[in-house]
């Protein structure tokens, strides 16, 4: 499935498609068609920047380019400055090549449509696990015609998204752990009804969701990724697996169930999204669109609780996958506490396969797209987070303790418990141009860039709560009301949030928002700059001096995605005929030299999702280039780049309108008359050289 640059140009013809770029049953499955609905911020919060507008209209107060610093939730005064450009570093000479020890010297892969991996002219690919293949021993060969529970629940799950690698004490060998996001009934089972769901095919999607940790070993002689089928560490955990609930809300009146009157014990994780490896060596999981599991919402007649499900999605009354049928906790009407046990962080310890993964209260409940953590210069570590929904928020948590260093079992089993106290935050931002100059057509204010400042604003540390009306555990359990009532910035859905090792910045991909000034609706701030928002953006974060615990900061966009042709696209200065294309930023990472790597969910530009590179410092900040392309109807999920391969996670293949289990529109990875089945692929350079040397 490797790939030269004039193969990866011969398209393919499109078929009908989601208006974003992403199929109907993609929508119907994965997220309970959020877009499709109303989306559940209905607080009436006024964007910062305006409300600064307003006060210099009718005061006068500040000349053109000044900041007003207003105090918010006993926040200190906004002083930090804009980020500042580190020291040029050697460029390439062109946009295929050139001599540079820390480049990115590989040739941009073109759009496309083919139903492959397409990677760069001189690199090549391979499947390194795919749905259904063994993970725990005695699991047989996968068999699409004739799956059971038992079967899936010692094989790979269904639709990975994120993909983490924890290294072992042996040379090339490591722990990959893949989130299983959800599933699609449709493509899953050729007799599925959707009205009639079996239990063994129920019982087939709980053990498909999840995780997977499997042993995988670098083969040096071809450049695979090769997994093993290992006694010790493989494991899957799926819907069904118990979890412990740990920190502040633990045992609180809001997670007790019939099942569990502790609040302490949770069944399962489910739409398991991005997520990230610790400095400790364990897997942080966002539990992201756990709504759509849930039925019976509709017949809930208290208007708190209704208010509360409301904001979280909930609603109506059958659910999709109707799981309801078979386990009386999806089932809002006698279980009303459920859905309250999800839409966490989780932890997973791959390195102790007897542990017990944990949910971490003290992160806040919301649909935690992932969460990942930095180091702060005093030794706390910082958890930042993205809420991936229409007009929600970015939140950080800040640890009471510190890190502690090594890899001692009293150093592990401290570092697992950092993420339990600490201080949860939300993130208003401010823009520093006048109000007029942000009118929606994504064009530049007058001072070349879009960016401001911002704060955070705390919720709550243990016990004490910073919002008005609302108790710690009210915000923990519902911090989506809660980052309302503080008055937190909407975004265009927050997804992927991360500290940059080599700056220090935090780098966040806002997927899209179509909604983003319609009527009723919130309109352009600097930080969101566009109406109907269909390409999405990514900001760039400095906290101020550079402290990862600090209370305010300073942000640019650093692209404004689109067809770099069009006027209301922004590659970070850089040259846009020199660019490639790129749609719906989705996942980040960061190689060894600190370039970030996007991955990409939904393409509105109606070619593939890819994975693309962009330095962030230097002559060539924001030259984007296309690294790969993945098959149609796929998603790009889970990048991890290593200076000698990439990973990346290919979530629903073929999941294109109008196919099925039973009628396939994509044979990848498998060829043939294969059904389509969601994968994980390594890609190297074909002379084993460095990917960014």
């Amino acid at each position: 499935m490797s790939s030269s640059t004039d193969r990866g140009r011969r398209l393919l013809p499109l078929l009908p498609n989601h208006p974003l770029g992403r199929s109907a049953i993609t929508c119907k499955y994965r997220c309970g068609d959020a877009c499709a609905h109303e989306a559940p911020n209905t607080s009436g919060n006024a964007y910062f920047g305006d409300v600064v507008g307003e006060v210099v209209r009718r005061r006068g107060l500040l000349k053109a380019g000044a900041v007003l610093a207003v105090a918010g939730a006993g926040v200190g005064l906004v002083g930090a400055g804009t980020a500042a450009a580190a020291p040029e570093v050697e460029a390439d000479r062109d946009l295929g090549g050139g001599r540079r020890r820390d480049g990115l010297n590989f040739t941009p892969v073109a759009p496309n449509t083919e139903d492959r991996v397409v990677t760069p002219e001189g690199y090549e690919s391979a499947v390194v696990i795919r749905w259904g293949d063994p993970v725990l021993p005695g699991a047989p060969a996968f068999d699409f015609d004739r799956q059971t529970p038992a079967a899936q629940a010692k094989q790979f799950g269904y639709n990975n998204d994120f993909c983490g690698l924890v290294p072992l004490n042996h040379w090339n060998r490591w722990l990959m752990v893949s989130n299983h996001e959800y599933t699609t009934e449709e493509f899953l089972f050729k007799n599925w009804d959707a009205a009639n769901p079996t239990r063994e095919q129920t019982e087939i999607a709980w053990a498909a969701h999840g995780l997977s940790v499997v042993l995988v070993e670098r083969d040096h002689r071809s450049g695979k990724l090769v997994p093993k089928v290992d006694r010790h560490y493989n494991r899957r955990i799926t819907a069904t697996s118990e979890f412990r609930v740990t920190g502040p809300a633990a045992g609180s009146q809001y997670l007790k169930t019939s099942a569990d009157p502790t609040g302490t014990k949770v069944l399962g994780t489910l739409n398991n999204c991005a997520g990230g490896v610790t400095p400790w060596g364990t897997i942080l999981s966002g539990e992201e669109n756990f709504n759509q599991y849930f039925a019976n919402a509709g017949s809930v007649t208290d208007p708190v609780q209704k208010a509360r499900l409301a904001r979280y999605g909930l609603s109506g009354a059958a659910s999709t996958r109707k799981w309801e049928r078979f386990d009386k906790r999806f089932d809002v009407a006698q279980e009303p506490n459920e859905p309250n046990r999800f839409g966490w962080v989780v932890e997973i310890d791959p390195l102790d396969p007897n542990s017990t993964p944990v949910k971490h209260t003290a992160l806040g409940r919301f649909k935690h797209e992932g969460a990942n953590v930095i180091i702060a210069r005093d030794g706390r570590v910082v958890a930042y987070m993205g809420d991936d929904e229409r007009f929600d928020y970015m939140y950080k948590f800040v640890s009471d303790e510190r890190y502690k260093p090594g890899n001692s079992r009293y150093a592990r089993e401290h570092n697992k418990k950092l993420l339990d106290r600490g201080t949860l935050y939300v993130a208003r931002f401010s823009g520093d141009s006048p109000v007029a100059e942000i009118d929606g057509t994504g064009e530049l204010p007058a001072d070349g860039e879009f960016d401001g400042t911002g704060q955070w604003i705390p919720l709550a540390s243990g016990n004490r709560s910073f919002v008005d009306g609302f108790t710690a555990e009210e915000v923990y359990v519902f911090t989506r009301q809660a980052a309302d009532k503080a008055g937190a910035t909407k975004m265009d859905r927050p997804e992927d949030v991360e500290p940059n090792p080599r700056n220090r910045r935090v780098y966040a991909a806002l997927t899209n928002n179509t909604d983003r000034g319609k009527a009723g609706k919130e309109g352009p701030t600097e930080p969101n700059p566009r109406v109907n928002n269909r390409h999405g953006h990514v900001l760039e974060l400095e906290e101020r001096r550079g402290d990862n615990t600090a209370l305010t900061f300073s942000w640019k966009l650093l692209l404004v995605c689109g067809d770099p042709a069009s006027p209301d696209t922004y590659f970070g200065g850089y040259d846009k005929t020199q660019v490639s294309p790129i749609s719906c930023p989705d996942n980040v990472a960061f190689d060894s030299h600190g370039n970030l790597w996007i991955s990409t969910d939904g393409n509105a530009l109606k070619s593939n999702d890819g994975l693309f590179a962009v330095p962030v410092e230097g002559r060539y900040r924001g030259r984007v280039k296309q690294f790969l392309t993945v098959p149609k109807g796929a998603e790009t999920c889970g990048p991890v780049v290593q200076d000698e391969f990439v990973l990346v996670s290919v979530q629903h293949p073929g999941e294109i309108d109008g196919a099925s289990a039973a009628n396939p529109l994509s044979h990848w990875p498998d060829g043939g008359t294969s059904q389509p089945r969601p994968a994980v692929v390594v890609a190297w350079k074909k002379d084993k050289g460095r990917i960014c040397g």
